[in-house]
């Protein structure tokens, strides 16, 4: 079988006293898009920035190309292809949408901001404007596009649909889809569970910072027990 482009096990996180992620075990494929589900506070986002070099685990290790990155810094794996698009977008509001392109491609030649303005033509129009005047999808566009120039081969996605009207969270889950099927490994940690369980090759359930369940994303969202217990979902 294929290597996993990720392989995450034991991994622990503690703040303080705290412990907000225990033990947690979970891989995701090369080319596939895997997601992390659960309510607010279930340690989701504490996961992917323990993996992307944010945070430092308290135990447990992280594998990404077969390499151990456990405690590599965050600005080493984006050059490596691990990159994140951080909950709340945070782009540099103060800066042009170009400028915000340019500081995503810092470690490339910059050749995918062609292909970003391609994808985005909302940002193509709009290159020499202030990021701070974009619209919340549309800010959520330029933080997905400041991810793809820095040349990514498995993206990180921390809750992309919040705060964003529902016809705007169909756009940014199409972008999303698309992007894996260039090729580009996605690891997606939402709470808008129904959407990324149908995006979704396989999904795992966090619950108190543990993993409670998983499966592939369609078998997890037909599932009337997990998703009562854990996920909170009104069903169609």
């Amino acid at each position: 079988m294929t290597e996993p482009i990720l392989s995450v096990r034991g991994l622990s996180v503690s703040y303080g006293r705290v412990q907000a992620v225990r033990d947690v075990t979970f891989d995701v494929p090369r080319g596939g898009l895997v997601t992390l589900v659960g309510a607010n506070g279930a340690g989701k986002s504490s996961i992917i920035n323990a993996i992307s070099g944010v945070l430092r685990p308290s135990a447990g290790t992280v594998r990404f190309n077969g390499a151990d990155t456990t405690r590599t810094p965050a600005h080493t794996l984006v050059r490596k292809g691990l990159v994140q698009v951080p909950e709340g977008r945070q782009i540099l509001a103060t800066l042009t949408i170009e400028e915000n392109l340019q500081l995503g491609a810092w470690h490339t030649d910059g050749s995918r901001t062609a292909e970003v303005y391609e994808r985005f033509p909302v940002l193509a129009d709009r290159r020499t404007l202030l990021a701070g005047s974009l619209s919340g999808g549309e800010q959520q566009m330029l933080a997905i596009g400041r991810a793809l120039v820095a040349e990514p081969s498995l993206m990180l996605l921390d809750e992309p649909s919040m705060g964003l009207a529902p016809r705007v969270v169909d756009e940014v889950f199409a972008v999303i889809e698309a992007i894996r099927a260039s090729g580009t490994s996605v690891l997606l940690v939402e709470q808008n569970a129904r959407r990324a369980l149908r995006a979704a090759d396989y999904g795992y359930v966090l619950s108190s910072g543990e993993l409670v369940q998983s499966g592939p994303g369609d078998e997890l969202l037909a599932d009337e027990g997990i998703v009562a217990a854990y996920l909170g979902l009104e069903r169609d």
